[in-house]
């Protein structure tokens, strides 16, 4: 099995996160994890820009394989799920740019891949990535261990089966 560098990105406005792994088979290791902010004082594309520039320039030096992101929902706040959506067709581009395959996920396809329950909270599925990972602490904020979570389930999803006859 070939080793494989996937990148995981929670996209949002004020807080885009992203995390590396390396994975060969189901092994998973981190390489790296972040967040992209952007302030509020900001004009709206100034801050969209932002976004585009420094995810570039993550991809140009950790140079990920593939990419995974949680797809879209509506929730109760329309005006920040445009927000959010914004950001996304950015972090869209940026990957297509780079000729990076995105594969998307829904919420409850990251909470079961990560934590086997498809209705685990926010602070199980940041239990569970640290675990997969084994690290030592949860990676902060949310959002770079949102971003993480993706990436993991990416590999398990994808990830070549090997079977012992």
């Amino acid at each position: 099995m070939q080793k494989r560098r996937v990148i995981g990105i929670d996209p949002g406005l004020a807080h885009t996160g992203f995390g590396i792994i390396d994975a060969i088979g189901n092994n998973i290791r981190l390489v790296s994890y972040g967040v992209i902010e952007t302030p509020s004082t900001e004009e709206h594309g100034t801050r969209l820009l932002a976004i585009y520039n420094r995810l570039i320039a993550v991809l140009m030096e950790f140079k990920p394989e593939q990419a995974a992101m949680e797809e879209l929902y509506f929730a109760r706040n329309v005006s920040s799920a445009l927000s959010v959506a914004e950001a996304k067709g950015v972090v869209t581009m940026c990957l297509s740019q780079q000729a990076l395959p995105l594969c998307m996920y829904r919420p409850n396809q990251i909470k079961y891949a990560v934590t086997g329950t498809k209705t685990a909270d926010k602070k199980t599925v940041e239990q569970y990535v640290k675990i997969l990972l084994n690290l030592e602490v949860e990676p902060k904020p949310d959002h770079a261990a949102d971003a993480l979570a993706a990436a993991i389930t990416h590999v398990f999803s994808t990830a070549e089966k090997n079977y012992i006859l």
